[in-house]
């Protein structure tokens, strides 16, 4: 099993954690406040199934992090698991680069917290957690957005130092330092 004692850390996905993944998945799917993250649609049928299909899907989240791992329609993107121990409690996606619909909906970072982790202040220690390794993926400020309506996640935003760039019809569109000085967190 995984070893991973302390405090919620982001760590890569693994196979380990499959069991608390498809709870999560299940928990998503669920919840009727808000709509199932793109991610939980992405998840390999296969993966669903059995432990086998499960470290497939895990290799290609991870291979993923490469041009050549990419998807058509894809930007390379870095994905990690925010976990505490062997509870998976949500995933974040990092984009290595913007193309103009990820500049409009998407942005650099997007990030998720299960259902029954929420208004625990996971979603604000993951950005803070992301941060950095944006910044050494080159990303000296990160795109970072939300649902206009969203305001926990607007808050999780603003407390990791996010500047309002603009208002669109969809989204609250924010610039976020990727520098610890920059986020106004200790």
């Amino acid at each position: 099993m995984c070893s991973n004692p302390g405090p919620a850390t982001l760590i890569d996905p693994t196979p380990e954690l499959r069991r608390s993944f498809l709870v999560a998945v299940a928990e998503f799917r669920a919840d009727r406040d808000y709509p199932v993250p793109w991610f939980v649609d992405d998840v390999d049928a296969q993966a669903l199934a059995d432990a086998r299909g499960f470290e497939a899907y895990v290799a290609r989240v991870l291979g993923e992090r490469t041009q050549a791992g990419v998807r058509s329609g894809f930007v390379p993107m870095t994905t990690l698991w925010w976990v505490d121990g062997e509870r998976f409690l949500g995933r974040l996606a990092i984009r290595h680069r913007l193309t103009p619909a990820l500049m409009e909906i998407g942005g650099h970072i997007g990030y998720d917290v299960r259902p029954s982790a929420r208004r625990q202040g996971h979603a604000t220690a993951m950005l803070a957690a992301a941060l950095p390794i944006a910044r050494l993926l080159g990303i000296s400020q990160a795109l970072v957005m939300c649902d206009r309506t969203n305001t926990a996640s607007r808050r999780v935003i603003e407390a990791n130092g996010g500047e309002l760039l603009d208002i669109t019809a969809r989204k609250r569109r924010y610039w976020v330092p990727t520098t610890e000085a920059g986020t106004g967190l200790r």
